[in-house]
């Protein structure tokens, strides 16, 4: 990896100041990979755009074959899709003025499928419905008008899957039902109307399973939250069942062929943690106070929770989808108070997270779901202090986050899974005032974020970032 002399020297400043009870995290993780993948520089570069960033900052962008798309306002088109080759090529400007005027087409849902990116935008004749791109202004269009007129779908949730982009959307005969889309009109249709008539169900939280099949959620009548279960070439299926009060928990977890979920309990607080295996009745492997985050990793699902309804004491726990088999993994912070295990990401088969051991801090962890390898991967704010990795995003064989040290503030970094490897990038906004960077994704051989500038104002940067031995001289 390139400026490696100068990573040893940032991290051996932090590692020296480090204190006694994190003496042996500071070596090289066992979960290290073997790199493919490689930052040509640390600085990245801005784009002098300001993406449009909607609550809670998803899928606000996505990667074409022509470069990142994302939502932008330039203050006299209004909301529009603009492209951005990054750091090198045509540079960054409008897509296309979809909905001309000061109102804007308010772009969003970007999705990858391929080479090119789905979304959902408003224009003047069919109101709010599918659009693709590939990066161009010749390859920008509206899919398909899915209800008639301009009254609009409002497509959402949209997922890719198998080639084609799946979503919920609205049409007059049959409510808001699971639609796809190879992006031609024709290759737009309903893939099920899981309550016949004009009765919505809104599918979402699609998730990708092991065996290879779809699942998602869907609602039927405001009465019960159905687990479905999709393959190509055959109807949707039901999986589960679950009164809509508590109903099925978000997000579904896949684990080989496993997916976990929760539900909550009609009688109290708790959470029940549940899993099917390849679409089968699901089967009850633990209850819990409360369910925070979850990831799968290797062949078990990692995620935090507390023991009990009011208990404080979250902590790191496992499943291998057997009530025997789902366990905590280490109490971080003995006590009741809990460690707080969040901020989750994978890499190979080790969970990197953020968690407060109540002595160094709120730090950077990992873990391979085993007591003997959970350990502080690295104390980054030195002392009683903590450095809040937040962010985590796993690209390639890399994962970028940010943290906040002091007269630094809150600045991005980048890891390849070595404690000694992991260093910041250069500031974009320099001294103690933060950059707060957010929305770390890559297209093309660029890895795009915003951050705030000196000037205060937030910024589209492109860091290059590319297969290992091709970044240039």
């Amino acid at each position: 990896m390139r400026y490696r002399r100068s990573a040893l020297v940032v991290v051996s400043l932090l590692a020296s100041c480090s204190s006694p009870g994190d003496s042996g995290s500071m070596g090289t993780s066992e979960s290290s990979l073997a790199g493919s993948w490689e930052y040509c520089t640390r600085t990245a570069v801005s784009t002098g755009v300001t993406p449009v960033e909607p609550e809670p900052y998803v899928r606000a962008m996505a990667g074409s074959g022509g470069g990142l798309i994302f939502p932008s306002d330039d203050g006299v088109r209004g909301r529009e899709p603009w492209v951005s080759s990054g750091s090198q090529g045509a540079g960054t400007r409008l897509l296309k003025d979809i909905n001309p005027g000061a109102q804007g087409s308010d772009p969003a849902q970007f999705v990858q499928v391929g080479e090119r990116v789905f979304f959902a935008a408003t224009d003047p004749v069919a109101g709010r419905e599918l659009f693709v791109s590939d990066g161009t202004l010749a390859g920008t269009r509206r899919v398909a008008d899915i209800w008639p007129g301009s009254v609009g779908s409002f497509p959402d949730e949209l997922f890719a899957y198998q080639g084609l982009v799946y979503f919920s959307a609205g049409s007059p005969n049959h409510g808001r039902e699971l639609w796809r889309s190879d992006g031609t009109p024709s290759g737009t249709v309903l893939v099920a109307d899981l309550d016949p008539g004009v009765e919505d169900t809104s599918p979402g939280s699609f998730t990708l399973g092991g065996d290879g099949a779809l699942y998602f959620l869907a609602h039927l009548r405001g009465t019960f939250t159905l687990l479905m279960r999709f393959e190509t070439g055959f109807s949707p299926t039901e999986v589960y069942r679950a009164p809509s009060d508590p109903g099925i928990d978000a997000p579904l977890v896949a684990v080989g062929a496993k997916l976990f979920f929760t539900t909550g309990d009609t009688h109290d607080d708790a959470v029940t943690l549940m899993v099917s295996d390849s679409g089968a009745a699901p089967e009850m492997v633990g209850m819990f106070g409360a369910v925070g985050e979850r990831a799968g990793v290797g062949t078990q699902l990692l995620f935090s929770a507390t023991p009990e309804v009011g208990s404080d004491d979250m902590e790191l726990w496992r499943s291998n989808g057997t009530m025997a088999g789902t366990v905590l993994v280490e109490d971080i912070r003995p006590g009741p108070q809990g460690s707080n295990p969040g901020s989750f990401t994978v890499l190979g088969n080790q969970l990197f997270f953020a968690a407060d051991d109540g002595f160094n801090g709120r730090e950077p962890w990992d873990s391979d779901g085993t007591a003997a390898r959970t350990r502080l991967f690295g104390n980054l704010q030195p002392g009683g202090g903590s450095s809040n990795p937040e962010a985590l995003t796993t690209i390639e064989d890399h994962f970028f986050f940010r943290v906040d040290i002091l007269s630094r503030g809150v600045e991005p970094w980048v890891s390849d899974g070595v404690r000694v490897t992991t260093v910041a990038l250069t500031e974009p906004s320099p001294g103690p005032q933060s950059s707060n960077p957010r929305g770390f994704v890559r297209a093309g051989n660029d890895v795009f974020f915003t951050a705030t500038n000196a000037s205060g104002v937030r910024r589209l940067y492109a860091l290059p970032f590319r297969p290992e031995g091709t970044c240039p001289p």
